[in-house]
């Protein structure tokens, strides 16, 4: 989806595996979740009526649906020449928001949503600021697309769990410490090298990128504060925040883009924007398998890996180019990243 954040942040769907891993801590974690924002603890337990898949079926078919979507969404942006980000990200909350609901009539996928009781009040107190901050970050990390190479765009990415460790410690959510002072210090000294190694550093781009990433921090630590305790897989998320995104983005579009999207439809086609919406949506079917199929280790490992892979082919296919300072630079970050993970974030 055109959207990292579900639709992998353009690129990053495990943001909605570590929501979903949040939300459906265990009891014995309780405490845990209580001192720590943003670790990535053990999986979502799913009803034993969902099918279950191996890890070794499912973390290739997400690798390969996660790095696709990035692709093509900037293949859309860049090579078709079509850039409308907020109305893609539209397209596909509204795709997502009929799949869902057709899905919970057909499939036992969405049984989930069946303990979710959702009031007037937890509308408007929870699932209405947190669907303005993913609006917002997804939205955000689309448009930079247009700036900046998917390659430099994944490394910027590593920087959400400082993010989250800021605000965190802001707000008092967390206190600091030595081991996580460290990890920040690893993660933003890889970053700032990778980002000094750039050969085509944009501004603009960076900007808008960094303030992706602060969204979707923002956004996990308020599920973290306002949805405790709840159990919301990803394609149950997805089913309650698609129409509300939705709909702030389509209130957003006409001062953004206006009808410039509509008549570019006709350049484009169709079958372009549903077969790319279709692919982002099947990203957030296949997370409902992932984080009932591995550890926490394991899914922070694969997600590393998909995004040393997706550099590589940015490179191969598009033609990015990459200095050995940004690899040296990355590299930090990801060894950070591990760290951040496998200590549960304290």
């Amino acid at each position: 989806m055109a959207n990292e954040k579900f639709f992998e942040n353009a690129g990053r769907p495990i943001d909605l595996v570590e929501q979903a891993q949040f939300l459906n801590a265990k009891p014995e974690q309780e405490s845990e979740r209580r001192d720590a924002v943003g670790p990535l603890p053990s999986p979502v337990s799913t009803p034993a009526s969902k099918p279950k898949l191996s890890a070794a079926m499912i973390i290739p078919v997400w690798i390969i649906l996660s790095s696709s979507v990035i692709i093509y969404n900037n293949y859309l942006y860049n090579t078709l020449n079509f850039k409308f980000p907020v109305f893609l990200v539209t397209f596909h909350l509204g795709f997502a928001a009929v799949g869902t609901r057709v899905l919970e009539r057909t499939t036992r996928l969405l049984d989930g949503a069946k303990e979710v009781h959702l009031t007037k009040d937890m509308f408007m107190r929870s699932i209405l600021p947190i669907g303005l901050l993913f609006s917002g970050s997804l939205i955000l990390s689309n448009t930079a697309y247009l700036y900046l190479s998917v390659a430099y765009i994944q490394m910027l990415k590593a920087f959400t769990p400082v993010a989250i460790l800021l605000i965190s410690w802001t707000f008092r959510i967390q206190e600091p410490n030595r081991k996580l002072a460290i990890i920040v210090c690893m993660i933003s000294s890889g970053v700032a090298l990778a980002s000094h190694g750039e050969l085509r550093f944009n501004l603009i781009g960076f900007l808008v990128q960094a303030a992706a990433v602060g969204f979707e921090a923002s956004r996990l630590v308020m599920i973290q504060i306002l949805l405790h305790g709840l159990k919301m897989d990803p394609l149950v998320s997805l089913h309650y925040y698609a129409p509300v995104c939705a709909l702030i983005n389509l209130a957003i579009l006409p001062f953004t883009e206006g009808f410039a999207p509509f008549f570019a439809l006709a350049r484009v086609g169709p079958l372009i924007l549903i077969s790319n919406a279709a692919l982002a949506f099947g990203l957030n079917v296949a997370a409902v398998f992932l984080v009932s199929a591995g550890s926490g280790l394991v899914l922070t490992l694969a997600g590393v890996f998909k995004d040393i892979l997706l550099i590589t082919g940015s490179v191969l296919i598009f033609g990015s180019q990459i200095t050995p300072l940004q690899v040296f630079g990355y590299s930090i970050a990801l060894c950070g990243l591990v760290l951040f993970k496998t200590s549960g974030g304290k």
